[in-house]
């Protein structure tokens, strides 16, 4: 994600280097409050608060984790206090999955359904089990790194992920029953 000698050059008070690696984790923030909050001005309220964060306290970045992972905390923990305070409108029209190219029209409409099925499921996840399936396959982070961004044992994460397949299967097939319930 970023390089590590940016990271050294920001701890040690270079602004330049600070505000490069701001630029470059920005968007992979946005994704993440995204995903978390379903909501365009959350999501921007809470990347800005985080952004904001990681350049008030690069200071206090150890090298114990990645610091994609401590990015991913930061954000997550910012995301968490949001959705706790002011629980969320659910806005399913503004996200966007891609998933394979349709070959024909009647293809992209069932993709379409299809997706769009995906991600009221996803919603519907508790907020835990959401966090875990967003990290692990939409940012493609291992349970390690899931692990030490939302700061549970490993064995939680695991239990959460399997947890949360089995609700978006179970989601899934009502789906295909006639449509997702709440």
């Amino acid at each position: 994600m970023v390089a590590p000698e940016l990271v050294k050059a920001a701890q040690s008070g270079d602004r330049e280097a600070l505000l490069t690696l701001l630029r470059e984790i920005e968007t992979h923030v946005y994704r993440t409050a995204y995903y978390m909050l379903n909501n365009e001005q959350d999501a921007r309220d809470a990347s800005q608060e985080a952004l904001i964060r990681i350049y008030t306290k690069i200071q206090s970045y150890e090298e114990k984790a990645q610091f994609k992972t401590w990015v991913q905390r930061i954000v997550t923990n910012i995301c968490i206090d949001k959705f706790r305070k002011t629980k969320p409108t659910v806005s399913i029209d503004e996200h966007e999955m891609t998933f394979i190219a349709p070959k024909n029209v009647e293809d992209e409409v069932m993709l379409g359904d299809m997706s769009q099925a995906v991600r009221e499921a996803i919603d519907l996840l508790p907020e835990n089990h959401r966090s875990v399936i967003i990290l692990r396959y939409l940012h493609d982070f291992s349970y390690n790194e899931i692990a030490e961004s939302l700061q549970l044992p490993l064995n939680t994460v695991k239990s959460y992920l399997f947890r949360a397949r089995g609700q978006l299967q179970t989601l899934l097939r009502d789906y295909e029953k006639g449509g997702v319930r709440g």
